[in-house]
């Protein structure tokens, strides 16, 4: 049964509530509360394991306004992404299983967030708000879309071609191939995605599988020669083939145009 608050943990929340302090910090209640060092420590380990407060990252906490009914307390996905990012001066975006969902290629909400972002990697949580961290290099962080919650913070996603080409690029992370060549026809079928537009991002964000494995989905998709001859002025010849589907073994038709052995229908 978990215990209700003791008289230190509600001075202190008394306190910062009074304050409108949103973030606290390891030494924002020594002085105030006449903590000794190891004490306000403790203080923070028993309000953090109680969910009366949500650890950041060590030495950094999120506060509530005001405690729910029943006492426990979490902090929405878009308030813990601010707290953790602004605390460090990074960027992110949310990619992934997240992304699939908003944009509709996938119907289950993911119970995690994956974060591209420049500053952490590994799993971490906030509260309730579980996050997997994948840090990426600053160039590698663009082609976005901020979404407004309802609480009036805002959510960066990645973009929904930026999406698209990630599903291809980090297939390994999310497991999103052979699905995401479907996302892919049925997007340019429904032209919410221009060729262009995916050969522009992937140029970007992709790499030499990335871009091989959409010069033959593009070229079967009867895109144009312009767009094609983009992707292939940026690969080097090879002889090195790579498998359409990488989950399958590699065997089927060679399409050496593009260096992919084509070991799904297309």
């Amino acid at each position: 049964m978990k215990r209700g608050l003791g008289r230190l943990e509600a001075q202190a929340l008394a306190y910062l509530q009074m304050r409108r302090q949103e973030l606290v910090r390891t030494g924002g209640l020594a002085g105030p509360l006449r903590l000794r060092r190891l004490q306000e420590r403790e203080l923070f380990r028993r309000l953090a394991r109680g969910r009366w407060i949500a650890r950041v990252r060590p030495g950094l906490y999120l506060v509530p306004q005001r405690l729910p009914l029943g006492g426990s307390w979490s902090p929405g996905e878009a308030l813990a992404l601010r707290a953790l990012f602004e605390d460090r001066k990074g960027r992110y975006q949310l990619t992934g299983p997240n992304a699939f969902q908003r944009y509709g290629f996938e119907d289950q909400v993911p119970a995690r967030l994956y974060v591209y972002n420049n500053r952490f990697s590994g799993r971490r949580a906030i509260g309730a708000v579980a996050l997997t961290l994948i840090k990426v290099a600053d160039r590698r962080l663009g082609e976005t879309e901020t979404v407004r919650t309802a609480d009036g913070l805002t959510v960066v996603y990645s973009s929904r071609v930026r999406t698209l080409v990630d599903a291809v690029y980090d297939w390994s992370r999310f497991n999103s191939l052979p699905r995401a060549f479907g996302w892919i026809r049925a997007d340019l079928a429904a032209r919410r995605v221009r060729p262009a537009e995916l050969v522009r991002v992937a140029l970007r964000y992709g790499d030499v599988g990335t871009l091989r494995r959409l010069g033959a989905l593009l070229e079967r998709e009867g895109v144009s020669a312009a767009q094609l001859r983009r992707l292939r002025s940026a690969l080097r010849p090879t002889t090195g083939l790579i498998p359409w589907d990488p989950t399958r073994p590699k065997r089927g038709t060679l399409d050496r145009r593009w260096g992919v052995v084509w070991n799904e229908r297309a």
